[in-house]
């Protein structure tokens, strides 16, 4: 956008989230963060299994597990928090108006 140039803004008023659209965005956000934390805490126990002076294969073993299970859990508590989310605020905000967003409308 240059300089001088005027912009069309709409407003809209977002009165209900769809409980299942959230849930599902919320279920890949907690598998993105289960990810990255998963492989965070893999090296930990994986290297605290290795210093204790076990095998390798039970260091590689649990931090393998810790991953998959890290991964599974978050996406199942990210997809069960963003259900909750919505649903609270289809229930608090639904009937006080909603939230107010103003969008740019392209030329």
């Amino acid at each position: 956008m240059e300089f001088g140039e005027s912009m069309a803004t709409a407003g809209y008023v977002v009165k209900k989230l769809g409980v299942m659209s959230v849930a599902n965005f919320g279920a890949i956000i907690g598998m993105i963060y289960g990810i990255i934390m998963g492989f965070i805490l893999a090296i930990n126990v994986g290297s605290s299994a290795a210093i204790a002076g076990g095998p390798m294969v039970l260091g590689v073993g649990s931090g393998i597990m810790t991953f998959c299970i890290n991964v599974i859990l978050m996406t199942i508590f990210g997809f069960i928090g963003g259900a909750i989310a919505a649903f609270i605020y289809n229930f608090a905000l639904g009937g006080m108006g909603g939230i107010e967003v103003n969008l740019e409308v392209k030329q």
